[in-house]
């Protein structure tokens, strides 16, 4: 079937007029993917950013290449109604926080994302209170906060939680020495650490911290802003702290997980695309593994080339934090493995409930077996067409992958969780010849809240 009439079937529909609307994506799988994409700015760069922003007490903050997604759409809406004043323009933020107007973060943004409590360090940092609600449950199981809470505790708030909130004072505001668990080096409680830290007196240690590439950018813009962050991108973080911070200019870093999205698709159709805009160094360990498996992948500066057209082999993989595996690239990863030539093992040692999205790829002729936090993945010759529901941003984008390697039509629901992480996705891979559109529904005014996903039973 051409494009063309799948277009007229299944007319296109902006991602900014869905936002209430329960759209679908549909598919009609079997087309190799080919050409090249330019990946989006980085949602988890663009989030902390957004939030250290409001530790500028004077000037403003231009932030460039951020993607237009319901995520960043959230985190500007929660730090102009902290008292910034916020600008768009296409792609980039202005943010002007000289005069905030309250310490007290909306419950109905933090509900909505997590990454909404990035806005407690530069509360507690600037105005020396804050009250932030506690971050819902959500499906990927439980992340605490506590290294969060004991990490401002240590720097001399004090802290109680009640009715569901943190509230938090601190007439006193002081570095102090961060360890963070050496199992998980968390990437939010490092990033809040570092903005906490930027305006506090004295010196702040962060030890284990995470090195991922979105640390790095988040201590490149503070700097710029004015404070003293040293070995962002190392395990070892250090931060003197200073009396003020400015607004400062700053390019966020390209979506290194959009990327791996676009190598995992071209692997399942056994297409050849190119990706643009990313650095092969901000995937190390996920380029390895395919090319263990047999996929060759070629690399330059910014870009990452995938020729995928004979079979490849099953490989194992166990998650972990940069630069090892990524726990968001692992749905991505395993549902290419259901299509490889032998058997693999996929742990996740992250989020335990990661594997949520298996029982839909069960729907569509996958064969995978699920104990405790493994998955052993039995390849099968092809997947069939289905309707399927994502439950997660990142489980959403593994159903995507598998509907375009399956043979007929998929319909997935449940868009606005890929509308979360994902920008203009059907229009990219169109544009590499898949057969793909967002289907318009009823409008159903629901409150956009992460639910509990399926639970999977463990034998």
């Amino acid at each position: 079937m051409k494009s063309v009439q799948l277009k007229q079937e299944l007319p296109e529909v902006s991602v900014s007029s869905v936002t209430k609307n329960q759209d679908q994506i549909v598919i009609l799988g079997g087309v190799p993917l080919r050409g090249e994409v330019q990946v989006s700015g980085s949602k988890n760069s663009s989030l902390p950013i957004l939030a250290a922003s409001l530790l500028a007490s004077r000037g403003q903050s231009v932030l460039h290449n951020v993607p237009s997604i319901a995520d960043v759409d959230i985190m500007c809406k929660m730090i102009s109604s902290l008292g910034a004043h916020v600008t768009r323009e296409d792609h980039t933020v202005i943010i002007d926080a000289s005069h905030l107007k309250t310490s007290v973060a909306p419950q109905k943004y933090v509900r909505q994302m997590r990454a909404s409590f990035y806005v407690a360090a530069p509360l507690l940092a600037r105005l020396h209170s804050a009250e932030v609600p506690l971050p819902g449950g959500c499906v990927l199981g439980t992340r605490p906060i506590d290294y969060h809470i004991n990490a401002f505790r240590k720097m001399g708030a004090q802290i109680t939680v009640e009715r569901g909130a943190m509230l938090a004072k601190a007439e006193r505001w002081e570095g102090a020495k961060v360890l963070l668990d050496h199992k998980n080096s968390s990437v939010g409680a490092t990033v809040n650490i570092m903005m906490a830290a930027c305006l506090a007196k004295g010196t702040t240690v962060i030890e284990n911290a995470a090195r991922e590439p979105e640390v790095i950018n988040l201590g490149d813009f503070l700097n710029k802003m004015g404070g003293r962050v040293s070995g962002a991108g190392t395990s070892t973080i250090t931060i003197e702290g200073v009396t003020e911070l400015h607004g400062a200019e700053q390019e966020i870093y390209n979506d290194r997980i959009e990327a791996g999205t676009f190598i995992a698709a071209a692997i399942a159709t056994h297409g050849d695309v190119r990706v643009r805009g990313l650095s092969p160094d901000h995937l190390p360990v996920f380029l390895e593994k395919y090319q263990e498996a047999g996929v060759s992948i070629s690399t330059g500066e910014d870009w990452i080339q995938v020729q995928a057209s004979s079979p490849y082999s099953g490989v194992d993989i166990s998650t972990s934090p940069f630069p090892g595996f990524a726990t968001d690239l692992q749905p991505l990863f395993l549902t290419t493995m259901c299509l490889a030539q032998s058997k693999s093992v996929i742990q996740e040692t992250i989020y335990d409930g990661r594997f949520n999205y298996v029982p839909e790829l069960l729907r569509m002729g996958a064969d995978v077996d699920i104990t405790d936090n493994t998955a052993i993945v039995h390849a099968v010759p092809k997947l069939g067409a289905a309707q399927v529901k994502s439950s997660d941003l990142r489980a959403g984008a593994a159903l995507v992958i598998a509907s375009l390697a399956a043979e007929g039509r998929s319909e997935i629901s449940n868009v606005k969780y890929i509308d979360r992480g994902y920008e203009d996705l059907a229009t990219k891979l169109q544009n590499l010849g898949a057969q793909v559109a967002r289907q318009h529904l009823p409008t159903i005014d629901t409150e956009e809240v992460p639910q509990p996903g399926l639970k999977i039973s463990h034998k």
